[in-house]
């Protein structure tokens, strides 16, 4: 039997965690529940072991009770960080809003559902527990969404978690996973969000290892070899974006690059810059870059040599998060010419293994940049 691939993949990526659309007039029966909880238990367990327990709240004190608990885990921060938000545009400001408008109005949600597993952790990272209950209840979303109904997936009720527990005479032993929020949604009309784009957070045959062309092992040249290199740093992105916009930053680090000089005056898209290395193999050359993004504590780009065919392009990038920055260094071989073609057309039975070490020497440096640059940005 084959299926409808694009109501399929409309369904995977519209299906949203609602918070201010959920429709807390309508009442949702049990049927609908017992419906998507049946949908729900045909995602694997571990052992194919039946440990899963969903405990459906609808009584109005009870739901009290729970959103009570709920709101003293976060409900005033929520609460402080919305009001300190609204209005600066801040990428969390939405999420942070939903979450806070979510929290005050829990108990009002027709069903709660608590997403429970028999099981303890035990530190020994066995499996059974999360990676036993988390493909069933998203399953469960699913499955809501595909019938007009959403949720919300939220965890802040783990803060009181034993209270919850004897609250609803959850026995020992018994692990709570997740708290899902039903109802009907107000409109259908949810729509696919902004990811990184796969190619761009999968890797290939080594951790970081990227690819613009299908490959089968080894990468050639002219499949656009990559790496990725990431790690999170205890600073803002206006605290790292001196350091990353800083064209000598590498030269600091790296047993390659060894400087560059601005040949524009003003750091900007389509300015370009001067870069020298030096390596063992491939002997001292000098290259004009371009700029190729340029936003300020976002990310700074640059493609190496010839602009509509550039040698390689790289990139630094920042992400917020909670209370620190993801920086992500990228960069992206070919398809131009370059000290490392010359390479290849000498022994081209060696393409492979050449780009391969290739990779291995810029990794080296990439990881030596990211980790320094993460060092300066928190000793400051």
């Amino acid at each position: 039997m084959s299926f409808n691939t694009s109501e399929t993949d409309r369904l995977l990526s519209t299906t949203r965690s609602v918070k201010t659309r959920l429709d807390l007039t309508r009442e949702v029966s049990d049927e609908l529940i017992l419906d998507c909880i049946d949908i729900a238990e045909q995602a694997p367990t571990g052992g194919n072991q039946s440990s899963r327990r969903w405990l459906v709240v609808r009584d109005s004190e009870t739901k009290k009770e729970i959103a009570e608990l709920y709101r003293e885990v976060g409900g005033e921060f929520l609460k402080e960080q919305a009001e300190l938000l609204d209005g600066t545009g801040h990428h969390n400001e939405k999420t942070i809003k939903a979450s806070s408008y979510l929290a005050e109005h829990l108990e009002e949600v027709p069903v709660l559902v608590l997403v429970t597993i028999y099981g303890e952790h035990d530190g020994s990272g066995r499996p059974g527990l999360f990676d036993s209950v988390i493909q069933a209840a998203w399953s469960f979303c699913l499955a809501l969404r595909s019938r007009g109904l959403g949720s919300a997936w939220t965890t802040m009720h783990l803060g009181n978690a034993k209270r919850i527990a004897e609250l609803l005479d959850i026995p020992e032993g018994v692990t709570q996973i997740v708290l899902l929020p039903v109802a009907h949604t107000i409109g259908n009309d949810f729509s696919s969000v902004s990811r990184d784009p796969a190619r761009e957070i999968t890797w290939f045959e080594k951790w970081g290892k990227t690819t613009r062309k299908p490959t089968n092992g080894l990468a050639a040249f002219q499949d656009g070899p990559g790496l990725t290199v990431e790690t999170d740093i205890k600073a803002t992105p206006r605290q790292l974006w001196d350091l990353i916009s800083d064209i000598n930053i590498s030269s600091n680090f790296s047993n390659e690059f060894e400087g560059a000089e601005w040949l524009d005056d003003d750091p900007q898209e389509g300015a370009r810059f001067k870069g020298r290395n030096k390596n063992e193999k491939l002997g001292e050359w000098e290259v004009t870059c371009h700029v190729t993004a340029y936003e300020p504590n976002k990310v700074f780009a640059w493609a190496v040599g010839d602009l509509e065919k550039p040698a390689a392009t790289w990139e630094f990038q920042l992400t917020p998060l909670a209370g620190a920055t993801r920086l992500r260094f990228a960069m992206v071989l070919g398809p131009g010419s370059s000290g490392l073609t010359r390479a290849i057309e000498q022994s081209p039975d060696l393409e492979k293994k050449i780009v391969s070490n290739r990779q291995k020497t810029q990794h080296v440096n990439m990881r030596k940049t990211v980790e320094g640059i993460k060092e300066l940005a928190e000793k400051n």
